[in-house]
């Protein structure tokens, strides 16, 4: 690993040290967020364009970090401007932080991976760089599989990051718009695992299903084809 790759490795590690060193997680839970709604209401109502630049800034870093709190954020962003402008200043900043997280995860320690494993991985990098929108889309559409978790693993492949942003953006569209929705209604929210039902769960997974419907076609036709 050359200079510039380890500073930047240490810049990251030593971020997230501090976040658990200071316990600044404390900051990131429900029962925070419903003791400090109407002081950030406030502050939002005096200072705006402060308010909106800083959330931003703090989701970014948070998903970039792949730190807890994801949930809250999204919370906090219904609860201060509305399930509208909320879920659009949240999804920018997710997106943002997502495409940090896939562009370091690469410039780290893609090289490493491909010289390890790049055989194994062809076929699949294969398919990512022709139908990876698709299967991006499914990944971000189910709920099953971890935000973060997905930002990693993409910057091991050759997905083009055009795809991965794209991707993103349009495929974490439904899963925020609930919680920022929810973030709205604070009041009404005991726990975050009643925010999503069994049937918005089902509703996103049968869009995921419907986002893979393209690549499959495509794979069944290649294979008719080469028979």
């Amino acid at each position: 690993m050359n200079s510039k790759k380890m500073i930047l490795a240490l810049v990251g590690t030593a971020v997230i040290a501090l976040f658990f060193s200071f316990d600044l997680q404390r900051f990131l839970t429900l029962a925070a967020l419903k003791a400090n709604r109407q002081t950030l209401q406030d502050y939002y109502a005096a200072h705006k364009l402060v308010m909106v630049a800083g959330f931003m800034v703090i989701y970014i870093v948070q998903t970039a970090l792949s730190l807890p709190g994801a949930a809250i954020l999204s919370l906090a962003a219904g609860a201060i401007f509305g399930s509208i402008m909320g879920t659009v200043y949240a999804n920018i900043a997710a997106t943002i932080g997502a495409t940090l997280a896939f562009l370091v995860t690469r410039y780290l320690l893609r090289d490493t991976v491909m010289n390890t494993f790049g055989s194994k991985l062809e076929g699949m990098n294969r398919e990512l760089e022709t139908q990876g929108f698709n299967y991006l889309l499914f990944l971000r559409l189910v709920p099953v599989f971890p935000f973060f978790l997905i930002n990693l693993a993409a910057g091991l492949t050759r997905l083009p990051l055009r795809t991965f942003f794209i991707g993103t953006m349009l495929g974490i569209i439904p899963g925020g718009f609930v919680y920022v929705n929810a973030g709205a209604s604070l009041a009404t929210i005991d726990s975050l695992s009643g925010i999503a039902s069994p049937r918005v769960l089902g509703s996103f997974a049968l869009l995921g299903l419907f986002a893979l419907i393209p690549a499959l076609y495509n794979k069944i036709k290649i294979k008719k084809e080469s028979r």
